[in-house]
């Protein structure tokens, strides 16, 4: 038996978490440093698998199981990773390290909060490695009781109420969905099984009808989607983000979005392809209005927070979209994206933060100049910003590259939903380019209104620098949209590995 390191991975949050809080709770920095340890040690085993990966090699590796769980109902244990969830598996343990760094000076009840991030962390990790739709399911709604109570208790005074239990619900209503589409396959299936891997061999075999994928595909993938902000059910994402302290903004738009596309991806159009070929144009229309839209509404936005919110949405409007073309570069760019804006996001949110800890304000009318202050926070900021607007060079250019070369790719594949109108998807590509000027626009006007101009008087002995914790945070996410920009292929091998078997279901080789 090999060494079950996706488990150790996935498990190793809940049992520092467990162990925090039997800590007394003055001991506020043995609960800080246990975080981070915890976050360390979760980086480290990441970055082990992802370079232990072999793009050549077998499509699932690192395999644990599958082991049987509930036998009666076909339930496994099964743990392994393919290469579009590998970046995503280091992508979780790299916010939940950068995440601890930023949460440091929380004098809330740190041992609470750093228990309760760990054990968000948890499901976060196990979704990406889970194989089977039972143990997928127990994963991800683990995540969804201690992100409340962290937006409840540590959010935003005016909005965590309100921020909290809409995002709750809206997560809640979109898994029960999911779920529905998901027992109809168990129910289906001849081998009745929740394993993910039998059940592609069945889909492979005949087992589902191209008319039963049809109808029930938009349960399984919308539902998922509604994770990923899809509209018009998005929401829920600036409001929720907005609500949330620094660290869980961080991890909902870094990672917890990406649950809901990689799940709409895995589930829906790698178990029920002919499904996804039928409602693929419907697909590409709701993504472009995410696009473009909420990249419309954060251009208006005077406040920081939501700013950023809303360019999550937009951005994750380009995942869906390459997703829907059905095409290698469109998949390609989905699962750089995913990883690129998760970064991304993660780094803008934690800006955000420190301006809001020292400022106390995230008006926008009401900053400015602060790069005379926070230097650090103003560079990392404008490296962010040249990545969500897609500047050669950082992460963003090489994952939007591909998403739209595949918009126009995906006129030639097969299906009679593309092949009827080919001109839908170019005409969809030139529409959502319009996207990249808005997105250049509120991403110049924030580092124009924020870190730019006068500084206000009463900023001389307010505001002070970002700390070293907080330095160290940014290099590593900075680090990472530039070590892709500037060398994607320490990342395309590992994602082409990983669509690869997908783009054969729709005759793509």
């Amino acid at each position: 038996m090999s060494f079950p390191i996706l488990s150790v991975i996935t498990f190793t949050p809940l049992v520092a978490g467990l162990l925090i809080l039997m800590l007394p709770a003055e001991r506020k920095n043995e609960a800080r440093v246990a975080a981070l340890a915890a976050g360390v040690f979760t980086v480290l085993l990441s970055l082990f698998v992802y370079f232990g990966f072999n793009p050549a090699g077998p499509r699932f590796q690192f395999v644990e199981g599958p082991y049987q769980w509930v036998p009666q109902l076909g339930i496994t244990y099964h743990m392994a990773i393919d290469g579009f969830g590998l970046p995503m598996l280091l992508l979780t343990a790299l916010v939940l390290f950068t995440g601890v760094l930023i949460s440091w000076n929380i004098d809330d009840r740190p041992r609470e909060f750093m228990a309760f991030f760990l054990f968000l962390s948890v499901g976060v990790f196990g979704v990406f490695a889970a194989q089977d739709l039972f143990l997928f399911f127990f994963l991800l709604e683990i995540a969804v009781f201690p992100k409340f109570l962290m937006i409840v208790i540590w959010g935003s005074p005016k909005t965590r109420e309100y921020g909290g239990m809409k995002l709750t619900l809206y997560l809640f209503f979109a898994s029960v969905v999911a779920l529905l589409g998901v027992l109809w396959m168990y129910a289906e299936s001849p081998v009745k099984t929740f394993n993910m891997i039998w059940l592609e061999e069945a889909m492979r075999a005949g087992a589902f009808p191209a008319q039963w994928q049809i109808i029930w595909f938009p349960l399984i993938f919308f539902g998922f989607a509604v994770m990923g902000a899809i509209f018009p059910l998005h929401s829920w994402a600036p409001d929720g983000h907005v609500a949330a302290p620094t660290a869980i903004s961080m991890m909902l738009a870094g990672v917890e979005m990406k649950i809901g596309m990689f799940a709409a991806f895995r589930v829906g159009i790698t178990l029920l392809p002919e499904g996804a070929k039928f409602w693929a144009p419907i697909i590409v229309i709701f993504a472009l209005i995410n696009v473009v839209y909420a990249a419309y509404i954060a251009l208006i936005q005077k406040d920081f927070k939501y700013i950023i919110g809303f360019s999550s949405v937009s951005h994750m409007g380009l995942v869906m979209m390459g997703f829907a073309t059905l095409s290698p570069n469109g998949f390609l760019g989905a699962g750089l994206q995913m990883f690129s804006h998760g970064v991304m996001t993660a780094l803008f949110f934690s800006i955000v933060g420190m301006v809001y800890d020292r400022a106390h304000t995230r008006n926008i009318p009401d900053l400015g100049g602060l790069v005379k202050k926070m230097p650090w926070a103003a560079i990392a900021f404008i490296i962010g910003g040249f990545t969500s607007m897609g500047m050669p060079g950082f992460s963003g250019f090489v994952a939007e590259i591909p998403i739209y070369l595949g918009l126009w790719q995906g006129r030639t594949l097969p299906g009679a939903a593309f092949q009827a109108q080919p001109w839908f998807f170019p005409l969809t590509a030139v529409i959502s380019v319009i996207s990249i000027v808005i997105t250049a626009a509120y991403i110049l006007r924030a580092v124009q209104k924020v870190f730019f101009g006068e500084l206000p008087a009463h900023f001389e002995h307010e505001v002070g620098d970002v700390t070293a914790l907080d330095k160290v945070a940014i290099v590593v996410l900075c680090a990472m949209m530039i070590i892709v920009g500037v060398y994607p292929a320490i990342m395309y091998p590992q994602v082409q590995a990983g669509i690869a078997p997908v783009l054969n279901l729709f005759g793509v080789n």
